[in-house]
């Protein structure tokens, strides 16, 4: 499958990630087909990419009149058959349950057209295994946005053991045609790179509070206005080589003894789930969690986050420019 003969889009599941990234390719000028096994889900999905737009339109970053055409790119479907009507390339985003997934497959690989490319967004299952379930593994890859899909540019592109060559490179275009900023993850680790990263400090944000060196508030705190702040313009790599390797070896040679190495969930995590905290979704986690303050942060996480990308990391030095 070439680049240009991808015309048009299927996303199966219509849930937190599956319309944000159905709302993806419709702005990039793509017809989209989407399907959710749950008719209540796929009937509210244009409602809810409308309401994702209205922060485009907010910050002047979209015209009311845009977000009605990419509204109309995207058609609803009640059947997998349906949804492989058209699509060159496919994108699974449902449960994270191996079974699950690997069921999808096998029922898209009725419908869908012989060369067409199929992906899943899963954020941390081996690709290679969710694969086993396809007769054509080579047009299979991992293809994982992160939340939100509509504003954040990274997209890790997994290739798992049987992926072809010219599919993993033809997604990774697809993908930048979009807007989006593949980054090739060259071996199928669980976790791929993001999900490895992002829960090593989580793992250590938990002890830390769990020990009572500081609370969930001022352990946020160092992250949010201390080393977060820096992250859209350098990454822990860069910024090691900043501060010199020198120097990191000897805070590692130091510190690495005295940090979290857990291969169990924390016990304060197991406690909270055992008292129905769940988090956002039940009302209290780490923090309670009321329903407008949970509206007001995502409205606020969204703005700020649409800023980034287009003032600053639109603006980033390419590794061309530093050649």
């Amino acid at each position: 499958m070439e680049l240009q003969e991808i015309q048009h889009i299927g996303v199966v599941g219509a849930g937190l990630m599956g319309h944000g990234i159905a709302q993806v390719f419709a702005s990039a000028g793509y017809r989209v087909n989407l399907y959710d096994s749950a008719p209540a889900t796929l009937a509210s999905a244009k409602e809810r990419i409308g309401a994702n737009c209205r922060v485009f339109v907010r910050l002047g970053l979209a015209k009311p009149e845009e977000i009605e055409v990419l509204l109309e790119r995207i058609s609803l479907c009640s059947s997998l058959e349906a949804l492989c009507d058209g699509p060159q390339y496919l994108i699974e985003a449902v449960l994270e349950d191996i079974g699950v997934k690997r069921k999808v497959y096998s029922d898209l690989e009725r419908f869908v057209s012989p060369d067409a490319i199929l992906s899943s967004n899963t954020s941390a299952i081996s690709i290679t295994e969710i694969g086993e379930a396809l007769q054509r593994k080579e047009r299979f890859l991992g293809t994982h946005f992160w939340n939100p899909p509509h504003i954040l540019p990274c997209v890790e592109v997994i290739k798992g053991a049987h992926t072809g060559e010219k599919v993993f490179e033809t997604v990774c275009s697809l993908l930048e045609k979009t807007g989006k900023v593949p980054v090739r993850v060259m071996k199928d680790v669980p976790g791929f790179l993001g999900n490895r990263l992002q829960h090593a400090m989580w793992r250590e944000a938990v002890a830390l509070c769990e020990n009572g060196i500081a609370s969930a508030e001022d352990i946020d705190k160092v992250v949010k206005y201390g080393l977060g702040l820096r992250m859209p313009f350098l990454g822990p790599l860069e910024t090691a080589d900043l501060a010199g390797l020198d120097l990191t070896f000897e805070v590692h040679r130091y510190l690495f003894p005295h940090l979290d190495a857990s291969t169990e969930p924390s016990p304060l995590l197991t406690a909270l789930l055992a008292q129905g905290a769940k988090g956002a979704k039940t009302g209290r986690g780490f923090y309670p969690w009321p329903p407008e303050k949970l509206r007001r942060i995502i409205e606020a996480r969204d703005g700020v986050l649409l800023k980034i990308v287009h003032e600053i990391v639109s603006g980033a030095p390419t590794d061309a420019a530093d050649k």
